[in-house]
């Protein structure tokens, strides 16, 4: 990397959580650093980007600080933040670019913005590109992701029913939550004074799970020393995609003993379906201890398919995860055998790869009833011999993503999956 590399830090959080106090607390005390912001907020009027400008030496007349409103910059406005990262850094040698989001921003794709820029398939050249031909990341890097979390308000938050609305997507408030936390390389642990010692371990515990390599870092007010969050040199785009506490847990399975604070963990594997009536019950009433769970699962009723399991805070979620391998065509499959050897020792002869697997994170959970719930919801003996068509089926049916072009890969696009996730109100 250049030594003239711009090192860019992107701020997160959701909205109170006290994203714009820590900015122009950094602000203020940085002034042996030249800093550029840029100011990401949903409405026509930019509300922050005034805030900063009136309690910060910097100003937009100065050229140090950039608007981006009507939109936000983890979709829409994608094309819009590289252009105007790529005049910053035109403009002259910062010392540093602050990105503060907007607080519906969900940071894993402002950092893939920021590390591929137009190169993303899915976005096309901005017309300024094209005419400029600057190249928007030459002269920068993506350094740090922060994440600002409300110590007073983080189980209200994950307990919360809210929907937010970002320009017609709909985000659930503790699912945004949870993947600001589980995408980050700093937890700026934030309003630490309105809540007492045992509450703020015990968050922490949580975050701890949630995202075991971030660094935590408490604050008042957002007082916050700017070393923590510029040049940290901290990010690393493979290593934080696969960091989220589920993920590692997934990759290392162990029943985790309680902690001091009650947050554990547990992995629940099984080589026979659900049956959709008792899982889409348990689903109704799943415990409230849980705030994180995701995984995969295969449904008696949908042979052919894998399906995906995501729960954060009040929100639960299934959306389409591919086809088996053992569905495949058998040359299809013997190519995916011979690509993916460790599937040699998951095949099962009758069932193939078909599978369970979940990965539950929660506080004060009780492993051995929720895993006897589950359990619970697998078909019986019985039950693996009769006609499962007879099922009853309330989970929603996804459409098979578009035909791909010919020189694309063969799997499902994970965007197109996530698009159709859909959040569950099954008894609904």
């Amino acid at each position: 990397m250049s030594d003239n590399s711009i090192p860019v830090t992107v701020l997160s959080g959701i909205l109170g959580a006290g994203k714009t106090t820590v900015l122009n607390h950094v602000l203020h005390e940085s002034d042996d650093r030249d800093l550029a912001v840029l100011v990401n907020d949903m409405g026509e009027v930019n509300v922050d980007a005034d805030l900063v400008a009136e309690s910060s030496d910097i100003a937009d007349e100065d050229e140090e600080l950039v608007e981006l409103s009507n939109g936000c910059i983890c979709c829409e406005l994608r094309g819009d933040l590289l252009d105007a990262i790529g005049e910053l850094t035109q403009r002259r040698a910062f010392d540093g670019i602050i990105v503060e989001s907007t607080g519906v921003a969900e940071p894993l794709p402002v950092a893939q913005t920021l590390t591929l820029g137009f190169d993303q398939s899915d976005l096309d050249p901005t017309e300024f590109y094209e005419e400029t031909g600057i190249e928007p990341l030459e002269g920068c890097h993506l350094d740090t992701t922060v994440t600002v979390v409300d110590a007073h308000q983080f189980h209200t938050a994950m307990e919360s029913d809210e929907i937010l609305d970002d320009d017609g997507t709909k985000k659930h408030l503790g699912d945004l939550l949870v993947e600001q936390v589980e995408f980050c390389d700093v937890l700026v642990l934030n309003k630490c004074d309105l809540v007492d010692e045992e509450t703020l371990e015990k968050v922490e515990s949580t975050l701890e799970v949630l995202q075991p390599r971030a660094e935590i870092v408490r604050t008042e007010h957002g007082r916050i020393d700017p070393d923590n969050i510029l040049e940290t040199d901290r990010f690393d785009f493979e290593e934080a995609s696969q960091s989220a506490g589920w993920i590692k847990e997934l990759q290392e399975p162990h029943e985790s003993a309680e902690e001091e604070h009650g947050v554990s963990s547990f992995v629940f594997e099984a080589r026979r379906p659900f049956h959709p009536e008792r899982f889409a019950d348990l689903l109704d009433a799943f415990p409230d201890a849980v705030v994180r769970a995701k995984g995969h699962f295969w449904l008696a009723t949908r042979e052919d398919e894998a399906l995906t399991f995501n729960v954060a805070g009040q929100s639960v979620r299934v959306g389409p995860g591919g086809q088996w391998i053992d569905t495949l065509p058998a040359e299809e499959r013997r190519e995916q055998l011979e690509a993916n050897p460790q599937l040699e020792e998951l095949w099962h002869d009758r069932w193939g790869d078909r599978n369970v697997r979940l990965v539950v994170i929660g506080t004060e959970m009780d492993h051995e009833s929720l895993r006897d719930d589950l359990a619970d919801c697998l078909l019986t003996d019985d039950e693996l011999e009769a006609d499962w068509s007879a099922f009853e089926d309330r989970f929603p049916t996804f459409e098979p993503p578009e035909p791909a072009a010919e020189d694309a890969a063969d799997e499902p696009d994970a965007d197109d999956q996530q698009e159709q996730t859909e959040e569950l109100g099954i008894a609904d």
